[in-house]
């Protein structure tokens, strides 16, 4: 069961503590405890099976059988009033394909802000978050015609609706073009420094790691580390952040290792 402890304003937008998943025999995130600071972009990275998508799906609200303490700007993950609060974009695309892209937002943007008084309010939010991922000549499109990366952006833009106070990205730049990407990363920068928002955004591809103010690096269902880019690297020694995750990967497993003979050790004695 999962505990909750309200705090202060100024407390971070995301607090874990001894935060765990178990999902039938595995367990797939194992005790972490973790902040997320307001108005950052916080990077989740590590390899593909570690747990990222199970701790984004836990923060939003989705994840089953969670247990440990999590807070949410000021609440229990999956609390009624996180809702219109919290934009979340999934790995797979959460688009409706027989609607055009404005469509679909003009959708979704009346879940959020429902009746005819806000009507010029949606429409102008709709164009905003349309311009913002790119796709003002595909507005009229529809959905189920554009390309894997231009749905990606439409999921995007659902989750740009209402301006959120925290956005939880999951692989966002996946099968973007170079250009695209680093056009989202501006984006992401503006939507933290201009909006205040704080962003958690995953990846398993690690250069976009220097594009985020803090990390979270992540293995096996565990956090290696908890840190800058620029503290990874002097911590570490390495040039970069792909060298210093690898370097601390080592060290997890050298130390995994010692544990191993350690126990075996204990069991022979025990036989003896």
């Amino acid at each position: 069961m999962m505990n909750y402890s309200p705090g202060p304003p100024d407390t971070p937008a995301v607090r874990a503590e001894d935060l765990t998943v178990v999902r039938g025999p595995r367990t797939v995130l194992r005790g972490l405890d973790f902040t997320v600071p307001r108005g950052q972009i916080t990077g989740l990275l590590g390899p593909s099976g570690c747990g990222k998508s199970t701790l984004m799906r836990s923060i939003v609200g989705t994840q089953a059988k969670v247990t440990g303490a999590l807070d949410v700007l000021g609440h229990p993950a999956g609390h009624p009033t996180l809702r219109t609060r919290i934009g979340y974009v999934t790995q797979a695309p959460s688009v409706y394909d027989d609607l055009t892209v404005r469509q679909n937002l003009d959708y979704f943007a009346a879940i959020l802000a429902p009746g005819h008084a806000a009507a010029d309010h949606r429409h102008s939010d709709v164009t905003r978050v349309i311009e913002d991922v790119d796709l003002t000549s595909h507005a009229d499109a529809l959905a189920g015609n554009l390309s894997g990366g231009q749905r990606s952006r439409v999921s995007l833009a659902v989750a740009l609706l209402g301006t959120p106070e925290l956005l939880v990205l999951d692989e966002p730049t996946v099968g973007l073009d170079p250009v695209l990407r680093r056009d989202l990363w501006t984006l992401f920068h503006d939507i933290a420094a201009q909006r205040g928002a704080t962003l958690l955004i995953s990846s398993h591809v690690m250069d976009e790691a220097e594009r985020c103010h803090r990390l979270l690096l992540m293995r096996e269902g565990e956090i290696l580390a908890d840190d800058t880019p620029d503290a990874l690297r002097t911590r570490t020694g390495a040039d970069t952040v792909e060298a210093a995750f690898l370097h601390l990967v080592d060290e997890a497993t050298a130390a995994g290792r010692k544990r191993e003979q350690k126990k075996e050790q204990k069991k022979e004695e025990t036989t003896r």
